[in-house]
């Protein structure tokens, strides 16, 4: 029942592992001892909550030190330790942590897991850096780094609001970073024996809190703020979006008879004062409604974005669904209002409880008369609350970077060379190369621009004006003629169909950026020659099929966005047979003496894509299929789908219909220790691995994960860095459920 031992001042050199059996023990003292290690055993004392190793020869600690969970207080001063176990990290109720005098060269990253330390004693040591990790130290009010050999301090240091004592003597730094101004709680900053510190003569000598106030004033002067966000208009052709673009630009703006319907995307500033007396803007995207820029949408629907769905009252043809479902999906689950355009004053009415039961992100739902503006007022008022709030909104942001976005906007070019751009951030203060690329890559997720870095040909172009590019494109998306040829077209046809003088030059780059959004690929052994496949013909071409000894697959969606199996074709072609055997909602691939046929089946916005392999080599060729479709389905964060495997029981295996199982149910049934599940069409128990290893041998599907906005920030157009984990909860597929149940039931479709 021992609860206190002090062995401190002795001349012990090892400890017995019967230590571990005083699981009692709340304080050990075994400061001023010559212990070189501690027994494994140590890790049982889990009552531990004071543990004092000063003074010892330590040169290492036990992976087991991790299980003292109840640990406060852990002092490990004047030993030899050159490095600390990974297991310290769980350690998580520690808030005095003193590593003084030590031999470490560096922080461990697992110190700054440690988010209840309060003080931290790591002077004394030979640290040459501290990791940007240390922000996570969110208590911390005490650090002492004194007498290490740093010449830097992380800007992230400057998120250690609580510090009141920074001890930073004897380093070797030579300035300080501006967000040290942050550290509004500071009492005590220590400077003494940085020899090459260069201070401003305003703060010698002076007060923890003058200094901070000081490179607060700094601070203010080389930042800016982010007052800009874009606002998307979708919805149905003709519902009115863009009646109400101009509207938000401008209320006094008078309906046309017959308002033209958006041909592509439109895009419109708008600007409003802060209360802050700062000018905000706003960036109005207004989509075409039509259906063949449905498929689209995935490369502009953006993170950290107001939505507006706007519906027509009187077609009552939106399909709320839908639209609700694809917001969702591609954008983070950013927020959206409804508007009802009641023409003619004509009410409309939606069942918004339900739909706010199913979309979280669903804010308002406000009826309008765009003819006579009833409402508008109230809608203006509720757009501006709504896209003031996004978590962007006043990110401080370097003074560079504004006045080199300014100097963009007032150019009234498409598009400039890199090198240009490269010349334009010089000119306003930028030094380093790397700073210039990381702009680029932040206005091209902002919208404000388009720059491929990763490309080999469009790296070399910044676009400065977006619609340049969608225009172009949707140009060859809507030429009759690529139309009339299902999707065909060549080198000739873009000549022709891009003769204006702003797209002439760059051709090259526009039909990359094409492919770059999938939307195209060369035909093999055809150079010059192109499909855009969501232009080919519904219906599929006649070819014979062996549907003996098939390798079978589904995947069943909670949702099916539009353009999944379009983009497959696309990185597929090189593989399909003839290059013929290929439509809308299909295809056939042929690779090492296998088959694969590929089919995409929507309805009522749940869909299934349905794949069976013939042949030699199936297993390969299923492996590629599966790969690829895997890859497509990382690029939607919240896609929700099941992977359904076919039963090779004596009934099920030479069956083009037989039963099918969840492939995270097949999984779930081995993690449980279940080597068998029973077929419901022949009632035999079959073997859960064999099952696995037919389409799957070495591939564990995805857990369900939807990844943080903050972690992954939104991307405008490369949607391929919008990388998110698959969700295979179970899904609700025509009535049945698909996912795991306590009735170890898999219904048959």
């Amino acid at each position: 029942q021992l609860t206190t031992l002090d062995l401190s001042d002795n001349q012990l050199t090892s400890l017995p592992e019967s230590i571990g059996q005083l699981t009692q023990l709340t304080t050990l003292n075994l400061r001023g001892s010559q212990l070189m290690s501690l027994p494994e055993s140590i890790g049982q004392l889990t009552q531990l909550a004071t543990l004092d190793l000063r003074g010892n020869q330590l040169t290492s600690l036990p992976e087991s030190i991790g299980q003292l969970t109840q640990l406060t207080t852990l002092d490990l001063r004047g030993n030899q330790l050159t490095s600390l176990p990974e297991s310290i990290s769980q350690l998580a109720q520690l808030t005095t942590l003193d590593l003084s005098a030590n031999q470490l060269t560096s922080l461990p990253e697992q110190i700054c897991q440690l988010i209840q330390l309060t003080i931290l004693d790591l002077s004394h040591n030979k640290l040459v850096s501290l990791p940007e990790t240390i922000r996570q130290l969110i208590q911390l009010m005490t650090l002492n780094l004194n007498g290490n050999q740093l010449t830097s301090l992380p800007e992230t240091i400057g998120q250690l609001i609580q510090l009141t004592t920074l001890d930073i003597r004897g380093n070797q730094l030579t300035s300080l970073p501006l967000q040290v101004s942050r550290l509004t709680n500071l009492q005590f900053l220590y400077l003494n024996g940085n020899v090459d510190l260069q201070l401003p003569p305003e703060v010698h000598d002076k007060s923890a809190q003058y200094i901070v106030h000081f490179y607060r004033q700094k601070l203010e002067e080389s930042i800016d703020h982010l007052y800009e966000a874009k606002l998307l208009i979708i919805g149905e052709s003709g519902a009115g979006k863009t009646t109400l673009a101009k509207k938000i630009e401008d209320k006094n703006y008078e309906l046309k008879q017959d308002e033209a319907s958006t041909d592509g995307i439109d895009i419109i500033q708008y600007r409003f004062s802060l209360d802050n007396g700062k000018e905000f803007r706003i960036n109005i995207w207004d989509f075409g409604g039509q259906q063949i820029y449905h498929q689209t949408h995935q490369f502009f629907l953006t993170k950290r974005s107001l939505y507006i769905l706007v519906a027509d009252a009187r077609k009552e043809d939106t399909d709320f669904y839908y639209w609700l479902n694809v917001v969702e999906l591609l954008s983070d689950n950013s927020p959206l209002l409804i508007i009802k355009n009641e023409k003619q004053n004509i009410p409309l009415s939606i069942d918004e409880r339900q739909l706010r039961g199913e979309f979280t992100n669903l804010k308002e739902t406000l009826a309008t008369n765009l003819a006579t503006n009833r409402g508008l007022p109230e809608i203006l008022s509720h757009i501006k609350h709504y896209i003031t709030n996004l978590p962007h909104v006043g990110n401080e942001l370097p003074k560079t970077w504004v006045k080199v976005r300014e100097v963009l906007e007032q150019d009234l070019r498409n598009h400039i060379p890199i090198e240009t751009f490269l010349q334009i951030c010089q000119d306003n203060g930028f030094t380093r190369h790397a700073d210039k690329l990381q702009l680029s890559g932040y206005l091209h997720d902002l919208g404000v621009c388009l720059h491929f870095q990763a490309d080999d040909l469009l790296h070399k172009t910044v676009i400065l004006k977006p619609t340049w590019g969608t225009d172009a494109v949707y140009k060859v998306l809507r030429n009759p003629h690529v139309n009339q040829n299902r999707g065909k077209f060549t080198r000739a046809d873009l000549a022709t169909i891009w003769q204006d003088e702003k797209y002439a030059p760059m051709r090259p780059e526009l039909l990359r950026l094409m492919m770059n959004f999938k939307l195209c690929y060369e035909i093999p052994g055809q150079p010059g020659t192109y499909i855009a496949p969501q232009l080919l013909s519904p219906e599929s071409p006649d070819y014979n099929w062996d549907d003996r000894q098939n390798l079978l697959l589904r995947y069943e969606y909670e949702f099916m966005p539009k353009g999944i199996l379009t983009r497959f074709i696309v990185e597929m072609h090189p593989w399909i047979e003839q290059q013929t055997f290929v439509w809308k909602t299909g295809v056939v691939l042929t690779k090492d003496g296998a088959r694969a046929e590929v089919t995409e089946r929507y309805r009522y916005h749940k869909g299934e894509i349905r794949i069976r392999v013939s042949g030699k080599r199936q297993r390969d060729l299923l492996t590629t299929v599966r790969h690829e479709l895997d890859k497509i389905h990382a690029t939607y964060e919240r896609l929700k789908y099941n992977t359904l495997v076919p039963c090779n029981c004596d009934t099920c295996k030479h069956s083009q219909t037989p039963y099918f199982y969840a492939l995270d149910r097949l999984y779930s049934f081995l993690d449980r220790g279940k080597p068998q599940i029973q077929c419901y069409e022949s009632g035999d128990d079959v073997e859960v691995r064999g099952l696995i290893d037919d389409v799957s041998p070495d591939i564990r599907p995805k857990t369900a994960k939807n990844q943080d906005s903050a972690t992954q920030p939104g991307n405008t157009f490369n949607f391929y860095n919008q990388v998110g984990m698959v969700n295979t909860e179970g899904s609700n597929i025509h009535g049945h459920q698909t996912g795991i149940d306590s009735s170890d039931r898999e219904p048959r479709d």
